[in-house]
């Protein structure tokens, strides 16, 4: 199962804490036993047979359960303990986890936490991740969302130095005539289209610049820099404009919307530890 979720023996291999030649001789010898080939090997990729697929369709449910009842049993010990992997943002896990985490982890020792950093929608039961972190507007609808943080705004910013050279945006139209930073998305690969709001108008703005960047701290480093507007968290740029680093624009046309949720499937047994972690996360405020 581990081999065809990483379509790799090299990585399924790392992730099982054995080698890549024990792995794979292992599989050969299932292969014999069973009579039938599970996995279609190449140069360059691994991939599950019809025979392989057929098995996996038994067994991935059958061994999350079994996972799940042993992760129970955690809690019959006097201190929760037990590994918690979460997916989330570079932002949320620096504004809302790592503030908790601290503490968190100071009074369990005995739990362990790892984040996978990704600004895309994880399918965190395929990637077998216990939860996810994401803005609470884009969770599925099948997901168990607890609310972990406050609501969140964002700003459009440039330099002094930019505004020396550019008028100062009065309406998101004027976006048009500014040489604006782009977001890359990961997940799908194309442009972010800035959302604003004025008075329950909502508009989306496909921006034009010279530069563009998947990763938002490269984009408020570049707008200090001088080389375009930006549109980032508010919280990400906050200190560079009390700093007078950045200027805010279109202040107006930024409302606050749903803030980070922790995510996970309805049907997950919770474990002691991720019991604790969620109600550590949630936000009270």
């Amino acid at each position: 199962m581990a081999v065809a979720e990483a379509r790799s023996f090299t990585r399924a291999a790392a992730k099982l804490g054995t080698s890549q030649s024990a792995l794979s001789h292992t599989v050969r010898r299932l292969e014999t036993r069973l009579g039938v080939r599970l996995l279609t090997r190449t140069t360059r990729s691994v991939a599950p047979t019809a025979a392989g697929e057929r098995m996996l369709a038994t067994l991935t449910p059958a061994l999350n359960m079994i996972d799940a009842q042993i992760a129970s049993l955690s809690d019959l010990r006097d201190k929760p303990q037990g590994l918690i992997r979460l997916t989330t943002s570079e932002h949320a896990a620096e504004t809302v986890l790592l503030p908790t985490l601290a503490p968190f982890l100071a009074e369990y020792p005995d739990i362990q936490v790892e984040l996978s950093i990704d600004s895309g929608l994880t399918d965190i039961v395929t990637d077998q991740f216990d939860a996810g972190v994401r803005l609470g507007e884009a969770l599925a609808k099948d997901m168990v969302a607890v609310r972990i943080g406050p609501e969140l705004r964002m700003a459009v910013v440039g330099s002094p130095a930019y505004f020396e050279h550019h008028p100062i945006p009065k309406t998101p139209q004027d976006l048009s005539q500014h040489n604006c930073i782009n977001l890359r998305l990961r997940s799908a690969g194309g442009l972010y289209a800035w959302e604003l709001e004025k008075n329950d108008r909502e508009v989306r703005v496909r921006v034009e610049g010279q530069m563009s960047c998947n990763n938002t701290a490269t984009i408020v480093r570049a707008a200090i820099r001088g080389v375009g507007l930006g549109f980032v968290m508010e919280s990400s740029v906050a200190d560079h404009v009390a700093r007078g680093e950045l200027m805010r624009v279109l202040d107006d046309w930024s409302p606050p919307f749903a803030g980070y949720h922790l995510y996970y499937p309805s049907r997950r047994q919770p474990s002691a530890a991720f019991a604790r972690l969620v109600d550590a996360l949630r936000f009270r405020g």
